[in-house]
């Protein structure tokens, strides 16, 4: 392994690729973490192990999120896998409060719903005394990952992928400053910080490290001027002010990369140049880039051959029968936007009868942020509608909607696989790879029903049926029309989906990042 620096690659975000649970005994085992952007960053750090130059380490910095992680973390665990990209991963143990703060005050109870722009805003949000304690949170959350990553930017493993870094995982907040790792800082270490929950990070980072090449990647949409500027003034000018920390910023549409920009002029002040998309900002040029994130077809695939998926879809197609298959998947998120598909779906049940008892929907829904009181709130609402749509419609021998609620990844993948139509219908959506994978997945040539405010729209919508998220009976339609599709006209689009997807996988997106840094580390040693 190299002891160059420079082709260490740090990766941060809030979630990592492995996560910790007790057994019986009390000891602890590891299972890998779950998500589009940590199945994203794995492919492609993966990839660049198998097909990249050799000897370029690279460390993956998290949060720990349970109390079996701040274990690990507290133990010096990491990751030790046997297959390329399992890479080290070192956990921070944060304070559980300092932590329930920044993650559910600040980063999913404010910065999501600006982004997704969820907010009713008759009654929220209010931003007062207890808003500005989270914050001052959020500010520490993001401190310890710059901590942690100043310490270790430059520090060349010299061990095996799976040797505990030094015992020193998770002492960021207690006064060990750009010492959280063992070893001394060298130059120029390409860092890759991840999303909303770290917009800080990269000023703070910067400021300890200025050595360093640091991008800084939104896997959400990004809110336009009017919408985001509902933050208090000096949230809105930290928020913009972190991020511009970086060297290279990265979003996955145009639309969100431009809202960003004109964010910047706006609220800033800054010198925005439109077309190059870049910001001159406190004497420094920084860029934004649109890199759309894909599947990686081949090994999602390959998962999809596996026997626990196949039985599922086994017993799936056995209970639909003969009937074509509506399918989503989802967590119970605000912005997914399933009680609108559920009540579209009604809607055609109700004005369109002869697809009584000839389809089934499969809406697998999976809780998601349980602490968040709007978020229970709308998995009832999910699991209340689906039980209506049954009791008007359904009868002995047909169900309409088969809910499923608990998270089952084989389940999922069985489902794109036997899917005639792909329901996916976002008030907003940063990318959405469940879009993506379904077309890959599926063995039928599906549909896709697609939000035009997803940002796959962007990617894979020439072929998909495009619709309103809010609009009810334009997606009714949009179902309808999907479902009586010829199925040379569904192959064909699916094909064409499925290529672009993969044009963009995973490896892809993570080595035009890491390039774009080196291009700019390069220009800077002609200056």
């Amino acid at each position: 392994m190299t002891s160059d620096p420079r082709h260490q690659v740090l990766v941060a975000s809030n979630r990592g690729p492995v996560s910790f649970e007790f057994a019986a005994d009390g000891s602890l085992s590891g299972r890998r973490g779950g998500g589009g952007m940590v199945s994203g960053l794995t492919s492609g750090l993966a990839a660049r192990a198998v097909d990249g130059p050799s000897g370029s380490p690279a460390v993956w910095v998290c949060a720990a999120m349970s109390e079996a992680d701040r274990a690990a973390a507290r133990q010096g665990v990491v990751l030790a896998g046997e297959g390329p990209g399992d890479v080290p991963v070192l956990m921070l143990d944060i304070p559980a409060a300092t932590f329930e703060a920044a993650y559910n005050g600040i980063a999913n109870s404010v910065l999501w719903f600006v982004h997704h722009m969820l907010y009713d805003t008759p009654n929220q949000p209010q931003f007062g005394a207890g808003f500005r304690a989270d914050w001052a949170a959020y500010h520490a959350y993001n401190d310890a990952f710059a901590t942690a990553l100043s310490g270790q930017a430059g520090t060349a493993l010299s061990g095996q992928a799976g040797t505990a870094l030094s015992g020193q995982a998770g002492t960021a907040l207690s006064g060990q400053s750009d010492t959280a790792l063992s070893g001394q800082a060298g130059k120029g270490a390409r860092v890759l910080i991840q999303d909303y929950h770290l917009a800080l990070a990269p000023r703070l980072l910067r400021d300890r490290r200025p050595d360093a090449r640091i991008a800084h990647f939104s896997h959400t949409p990004w809110a336009p001027p009017a919408y985001f500027r509902m933050l208090p003034d000096d949230v809105a000018v930290a928020i913009l002010d972190g991020m511009l920390g970086a060297d290279h910023l990265g979003f996955l549409a145009g639309r969100w990369a431009d809202a960003f920009l004109d964010c910047c002029a706006e609220v800033l002040g800054a010198q925005v140049d439109r077309v190059r998309r870049s910001v001159t900002y406190r004497g420094r040029a920084i860029q934004v880039a649109v890199h759309p994130l894909g599947v990686d077809a081949q090994a999602l695939r390959a998962r999809a051959r596996a026997d626990d998926v196949r039985a599922h879809a086994t017993a799936l197609t056995k209970g639909a029968g003969d009937r074509q298959l509506i399918v989503r998947v989802d967590r119970t998120e605000l912005s997914k936007n399933i009680v609108r598909g559920l009540a579209a779906y009604r809607e055609l049940l109700a004005t369109r009868p002869q697809w009584h008892g000839r389809v089934v929907h499969l809406a697998f829904a999976y809780p998601s942020r349980s602490a968040i009181p709007e978020y229970r709130a709308y998995t009832d609402t999910v699991v209340k509608v689906a039980a209506e749509v049954n009791e008007e419609f359904g009868t002995p021998e047909w169900q309409p909607v088969m809910l499923e609620v608990k998270d089952d990844y084989p389940r999922s993948l069985a489902a794109c696989l036997i899917a005639d139509v792909l329901l996916i219908n976002p008030i907003r959506d940063g990318m959405n790879l469940v879009a993506e994978e379904g077309p890959i997945l599926s063995e039928r040539g599906c549909a896709l029903v697609l939000s035009r405010e997803a940002g796959a729209a962007a990617l894979i919508g020439e072929n998909a049926l495009l619709i309103n998220p809010y609009d009810i009976s334009a997606t009714a339609e949009a179902l309808d029309a999907a479902l009586s599709m010829p199925v040379p006209e569904r192959q064909r689009r699916c094909a064409a989906m499925t290529e672009a997807a993969a044009a963009a996988a995973p490896q892809h997106w993570l080595a035009a990042q890491l390039d774009t840094l080196d291009r700019r580390d390069s220009l800077d040693h002609l200056e």
